[in-house]
Protein backbone atom coordinates (compact mmCIF):
# COMPACT_ATOMS: atom_id res chain seq x y z
CA UNK A 1 0.00 0.00 0.00
CA UNK A 2 2.66 2.33 0.77
CA UNK A 3 4.71 1.58 -2.17
CA UNK A 4 1.68 2.03 -4.30
CA UNK A 5 1.12 5.05 -2.45
CA UNK A 6 4.36 6.74 -3.43
CA UNK A 7 3.96 5.97 -6.72
CA UNK A 8 0.97 7.42 -7.51
CA UNK A 9 2.31 10.50 -5.93
CA UNK A 10 5.23 10.32 -7.73
CA UNK A 11 4.03 9.11 -11.67
CA UNK A 12 0.56 10.32 -11.30
CA UNK A 13 -0.70 12.93 -9.34
CA UNK A 14 2.13 15.53 -9.63
CA UNK A 15 1.56 15.39 -13.37
CA UNK A 16 -2.13 15.27 -13.25
CA UNK A 17 -2.24 19.03 -14.14
CA UNK A 18 -5.79 20.85 -13.54
CA UNK A 19 -7.30 24.10 -13.82
CA UNK A 20 -9.67 24.94 -11.12
CA UNK A 21 -12.40 27.86 -11.65
CA UNK A 22 -14.07 29.89 -8.64
CA UNK A 23 -15.95 33.10 -8.20
CA UNK A 24 -16.36 35.70 -5.68
CA UNK A 25 -18.10 38.56 -5.58
CA UNK A 26 -15.78 41.67 -4.93
CA UNK A 27 -16.93 43.96 -7.32
CA UNK A 28 -18.76 47.12 -7.31
CA UNK A 29 -22.40 46.96 -8.17
CA UNK A 30 -23.22 47.24 -11.17
CA UNK A 31 -19.87 45.77 -12.96
CA UNK A 32 -18.70 43.53 -16.12
CA UNK A 33 -17.08 39.96 -14.67
CA UNK A 34 -13.52 40.07 -15.11
CA UNK A 35 -11.57 36.79 -15.86
CA UNK A 36 -8.37 36.68 -13.57
CA UNK A 37 -5.66 33.71 -14.45
CA UNK A 38 -3.56 32.82 -11.22
CA UNK A 39 -0.76 30.94 -12.27
CA UNK A 40 2.50 30.04 -9.74
CA UNK A 41 4.88 28.07 -8.47
CA UNK A 42 5.90 26.01 -11.84
CA UNK A 43 9.16 25.15 -10.25
CA UNK A 44 9.95 24.12 -14.05
CA UNK A 45 12.76 22.23 -15.60
CA UNK A 46 13.41 21.81 -19.23
CA UNK A 47 12.70 18.21 -19.52
CA UNK A 48 9.05 19.03 -18.24
CA UNK A 49 6.90 18.86 -21.35
CA UNK A 50 3.77 18.66 -20.18
CA UNK A 51 3.62 20.93 -17.53
CA UNK A 52 5.12 23.90 -19.91
CA UNK A 53 2.08 22.26 -22.60
CA UNK A 54 -0.16 22.85 -20.03
CA UNK A 55 0.89 26.21 -19.07
CA UNK A 56 0.97 27.55 -22.89
CA UNK A 57 -2.54 26.10 -23.53
CA UNK A 58 -4.02 28.14 -20.81
CA UNK A 59 -3.83 31.20 -22.96
CA UNK A 60 -6.90 29.77 -24.84
CA UNK A 61 -9.00 31.00 -22.28
CA UNK A 62 -8.06 34.48 -23.04
CA UNK A 63 -8.50 35.88 -19.90
CA UNK A 64 -8.82 38.84 -18.79
CA UNK A 65 -5.50 39.25 -16.88
CA UNK A 66 -3.20 37.05 -15.56
CA UNK A 67 -1.61 36.92 -12.29
CA UNK A 68 1.97 35.00 -11.90
CA UNK A 69 2.89 35.03 -7.82
CA UNK A 70 6.32 33.40 -8.56
CA UNK A 71 8.87 30.51 -7.79
CA UNK A 72 9.25 30.28 -11.56
CA UNK A 73 12.62 28.28 -11.43
CA UNK A 74 13.08 24.78 -10.67
CA UNK A 75 16.56 24.12 -12.38
CA UNK A 76 19.49 26.60 -13.07
CA UNK A 77 18.60 25.95 -17.09
CA UNK A 78 14.58 26.67 -17.16
CA UNK A 79 15.19 30.83 -17.66
CA UNK A 80 14.20 29.96 -21.38
CA UNK A 81 11.28 27.28 -20.21
CA UNK A 82 9.52 30.15 -18.37
CA UNK A 83 9.65 32.35 -21.46
CA UNK A 84 8.76 29.45 -23.69
CA UNK A 85 5.60 28.69 -21.33
CA UNK A 86 4.40 32.25 -20.54
CA UNK A 87 4.75 33.99 -24.29
CA UNK A 88 0.86 32.89 -25.30
CA UNK A 89 0.02 35.02 -22.92
CA UNK A 90 1.79 38.07 -24.80
CA UNK A 91 -0.43 41.05 -25.01
CA UNK A 92 -2.50 40.09 -22.35
CA UNK A 93 -2.50 42.52 -18.82
CA UNK A 94 -0.19 40.20 -16.48
CA UNK A 95 1.19 41.23 -13.58
CA UNK A 96 3.85 39.36 -11.31
CA UNK A 97 6.07 38.94 -8.17
CA UNK A 98 9.20 36.72 -7.87
CA UNK A 99 9.37 33.87 -5.27
CA UNK A 100 12.89 32.69 -3.55
CA UNK A 101 13.13 30.42 -6.84
CA UNK A 102 13.22 32.90 -8.98
CA UNK A 103 16.51 34.21 -7.32
CA UNK A 104 18.35 30.72 -5.85
CA UNK A 105 18.06 26.99 -7.25
CA UNK A 106 16.56 24.02 -5.65
CA UNK A 107 18.67 22.19 -2.83
CA UNK A 108 18.12 18.73 -0.85
CA UNK A 109 16.49 19.20 2.45
CA UNK A 110 15.23 16.94 5.13
CA UNK A 111 11.87 17.07 4.82
CA UNK A 112 11.11 16.57 8.65
CA UNK A 113 12.34 21.19 8.75
CA UNK A 114 8.58 21.26 7.32
CA UNK A 115 6.98 20.43 10.36
CA UNK A 116 8.84 23.30 12.47
CA UNK A 117 9.70 26.45 11.51
CA UNK A 118 9.38 27.48 8.64
CA UNK A 119 11.81 25.79 6.11
CA UNK A 120 13.87 29.25 4.58
CA UNK A 121 15.99 28.83 1.90
CA UNK A 122 19.62 26.89 2.34
CA UNK A 123 22.65 28.82 2.34
CA UNK A 124 24.70 26.96 -0.34
CA UNK A 125 21.03 27.00 -3.02
CA UNK A 126 22.74 27.92 -6.33
CA UNK A 127 22.47 31.50 -7.69
CA UNK A 128 19.78 32.00 -10.41
CA UNK A 129 19.98 33.87 -13.54
CA UNK A 130 17.42 36.86 -12.24
CA UNK A 131 18.53 39.48 -14.71
CA UNK A 132 17.69 37.25 -17.91
CA UNK A 133 14.48 36.06 -16.57
CA UNK A 134 13.30 39.82 -15.71
CA UNK A 135 14.43 40.49 -18.99
CA UNK A 136 12.28 37.84 -20.44
CA UNK A 137 8.93 38.83 -18.39
CA UNK A 138 9.22 42.90 -19.77
CA UNK A 139 9.49 41.61 -23.26
CA UNK A 140 6.30 39.27 -22.64
CA UNK A 141 5.08 42.59 -21.39
CA UNK A 142 4.59 41.63 -17.63
CA UNK A 143 4.48 44.35 -14.78
CA UNK A 144 7.00 43.49 -12.26
CA UNK A 145 5.68 44.37 -8.25
CA UNK A 146 8.44 43.28 -6.40
CA UNK A 147 7.69 46.36 -3.75
CA UNK A 148 6.24 48.17 -6.29
CA UNK A 149 2.87 49.27 -7.62
CA UNK A 150 1.16 50.40 -10.54
CA UNK A 151 -2.23 51.34 -11.91
CA UNK A 152 -2.82 49.39 -15.16
CA UNK A 153 -5.92 49.12 -17.51
CA UNK A 154 -7.75 46.31 -17.30
CA UNK A 155 -11.25 45.09 -19.69
CA UNK A 156 -12.32 48.61 -19.84
CA UNK A 157 -11.72 49.43 -15.76
CA UNK A 158 -8.79 51.08 -13.72
CA UNK A 159 -7.13 48.83 -11.15
CA UNK A 160 -4.23 49.87 -8.53
CA UNK A 161 -1.76 46.95 -8.34
CA UNK A 162 0.15 46.13 -5.16
CA UNK A 163 3.19 43.84 -4.72
CA UNK A 164 6.23 43.03 -2.33
CA UNK A 165 9.12 40.86 -2.93
CA UNK A 166 9.19 37.63 -1.59
CA UNK A 167 8.57 37.61 2.53
CA UNK A 168 10.30 33.58 2.61
CA UNK A 169 13.51 35.18 2.70
CA UNK A 170 12.68 38.23 4.36
CA UNK A 171 12.80 40.50 1.19
CA UNK A 172 9.54 42.37 1.54
CA UNK A 173 9.51 46.21 1.97
CA UNK A 174 6.18 47.78 2.64
CA UNK A 175 7.86 51.10 3.25
CA UNK A 176 8.83 50.84 -0.21
CA UNK A 177 5.62 49.13 -1.50
CA UNK A 178 3.72 51.92 0.20
CA UNK A 179 5.51 54.68 -1.52
CA UNK A 180 5.28 53.20 -4.78
CA UNK A 181 1.24 52.81 -4.42
CA UNK A 182 1.44 56.16 -2.99
CA UNK A 183 2.90 57.59 -5.90
CA UNK A 184 1.24 55.69 -8.94
CA UNK A 185 -1.99 56.48 -7.26
CA UNK A 186 -1.67 60.26 -7.32
CA UNK A 187 -4.37 61.88 -9.41
CA UNK A 188 -5.60 58.83 -10.38
CA UNK A 189 -8.91 56.92 -10.19
CA UNK A 190 -9.38 53.15 -10.01
CA UNK A 191 -12.53 50.17 -9.80
CA UNK A 192 -10.33 47.74 -7.47
CA UNK A 193 -7.08 47.15 -5.53
CA UNK A 194 -5.03 43.93 -6.26
CA UNK A 195 -2.58 43.27 -3.87
CA UNK A 196 0.51 40.14 -4.92
CA UNK A 197 3.05 38.36 -2.46
CA UNK A 198 4.61 34.67 -3.18
CA UNK A 199 4.92 33.32 0.94
CA UNK A 200 1.52 34.47 2.34
CA UNK A 201 2.62 35.02 5.95
CA UNK A 202 -0.12 36.45 8.25
CA UNK A 203 2.21 39.89 8.53
CA UNK A 204 1.94 40.25 4.62
CA UNK A 205 -1.58 39.73 4.00
CA UNK A 206 -2.48 41.79 6.83
CA UNK A 207 -0.09 44.68 5.41
CA UNK A 208 -1.63 44.30 1.83
CA UNK A 209 -5.16 44.58 3.34
CA UNK A 210 -3.99 47.87 5.43
CA UNK A 211 -2.67 49.17 2.25
CA UNK A 212 -6.61 48.90 0.35
CA UNK A 213 -6.17 45.48 -0.87
CA UNK A 214 -9.72 43.98 -2.15
CA UNK A 215 -8.16 40.93 -3.38
CA UNK A 216 -4.84 38.93 -2.36
CA UNK A 217 -2.78 36.78 -4.73
CA UNK A 218 -0.24 33.94 -3.11
CA UNK A 219 1.36 30.96 -3.90
CA UNK A 220 4.30 29.52 -2.22
CA UNK A 221 2.32 26.75 0.48
CA UNK A 222 1.62 23.93 -2.75
CA UNK A 223 -1.69 23.46 -0.72
CA UNK A 224 0.59 21.55 1.34
CA UNK A 225 2.17 19.68 -1.27
CA UNK A 226 0.66 16.18 0.60
CA UNK A 227 -2.22 15.93 2.36
CA UNK A 228 -3.92 13.38 4.25
CA UNK A 229 -7.95 12.36 2.60
CA UNK A 230 -10.94 14.34 4.92
CA UNK A 231 -8.03 16.15 6.91
CA UNK A 232 -6.12 18.18 4.14
CA UNK A 233 -2.49 19.77 4.80
CA UNK A 234 0.05 18.71 7.26
CA UNK A 235 1.76 21.80 6.57
CA UNK A 236 1.49 25.53 4.74
CA UNK A 237 5.74 26.44 4.77
CA UNK A 238 4.84 29.92 6.79
CA UNK A 239 2.48 30.62 9.02
CA UNK A 240 -1.09 30.90 7.31
CA UNK A 241 -3.57 28.55 9.12
CA UNK A 242 -3.65 25.39 7.68
CA UNK A 243 -7.27 25.86 6.36
CA UNK A 244 -6.58 28.76 4.10
CA UNK A 245 -3.43 27.04 2.36
CA UNK A 246 -5.02 26.78 -0.99
CA UNK A 247 -7.94 28.12 -2.43
CA UNK A 248 -10.31 31.28 -1.88
CA UNK A 249 -11.16 32.54 1.58
CA UNK A 250 -11.10 36.13 3.20
CA UNK A 251 -8.36 37.53 5.16
CA UNK A 252 -9.37 40.74 7.19
CA UNK A 253 -7.49 42.90 9.14
CA UNK A 254 -8.15 46.56 11.41
CA UNK A 255 -11.64 46.09 10.22
CA UNK A 256 -10.83 45.94 6.40
CA UNK A 257 -11.10 42.23 4.68
CA UNK A 258 -9.90 41.22 1.39
CA UNK A 259 -10.56 38.06 -0.59
CA UNK A 260 -7.72 35.79 -0.79
CA UNK A 261 -6.31 33.19 -2.85
CA UNK A 262 -3.42 31.10 -2.30
CA UNK A 263 -2.56 28.83 -5.26
CA UNK A 264 -1.51 25.01 -4.70
CA UNK A 265 0.56 25.68 -7.49
CA UNK A 266 2.03 23.62 -10.75
CA UNK A 267 5.11 22.35 -9.69
CA UNK A 268 7.65 20.50 -6.99
CA UNK A 269 11.31 20.67 -6.15
CA UNK A 270 12.84 18.31 -8.52
CA UNK A 271 14.37 17.06 -5.09
CA UNK A 272 10.63 16.45 -3.68
CA UNK A 273 8.80 15.58 -7.00
CA UNK A 274 5.64 14.11 -5.23
CA UNK A 275 2.01 15.43 -4.54
CA UNK A 276 -0.89 13.63 -3.00
CA UNK A 277 -3.98 14.59 -2.16
CA UNK A 278 -3.01 18.13 -3.61
CA UNK A 279 -3.14 17.60 -7.32
CA UNK A 280 -1.08 20.81 -9.46
CA UNK A 281 -3.34 23.67 -10.17
CA UNK A 282 -4.07 26.76 -11.75
CA UNK A 283 -7.34 28.77 -11.07
CA UNK A 284 -9.49 31.03 -13.02
CA UNK A 285 -11.26 32.86 -11.06
CA UNK A 286 -14.03 35.21 -12.15
CA UNK A 287 -14.86 38.26 -9.93
CA UNK A 288 -18.49 39.59 -10.27
CA UNK A 289 -20.56 42.40 -8.63
CA UNK A 290 -21.52 42.64 -5.03
CA UNK A 291 -24.85 42.07 -4.39
CA UNK A 292 -26.43 45.64 -3.54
Amino acid sequence: MGAATAVYGTMIERRAFRLRRVEARILPPGSAPLRVLHLSDFHVAPWQRKKQEFVRGLAALKPDLVVGTGDNLGHVDAVPTVAHMLEPFEGIPSVHVYGSNDYLGPVLKNPFTYFGRSAHIAKKAPKLDTKSLTGHFDRLGWTALNNAAAVLEVAGRRIRFLGVNDPHIDADDFAAAGEALREASEGQDWDLTIGLAHAPYQRVLSGLVDLGADAIFAGHTHGGQVCVPGYGALVTNCDIPRQQVKGLSTWTSRGRSAALHVSAGLGTSIYAPVRFACPPEATLLTFLPRVS
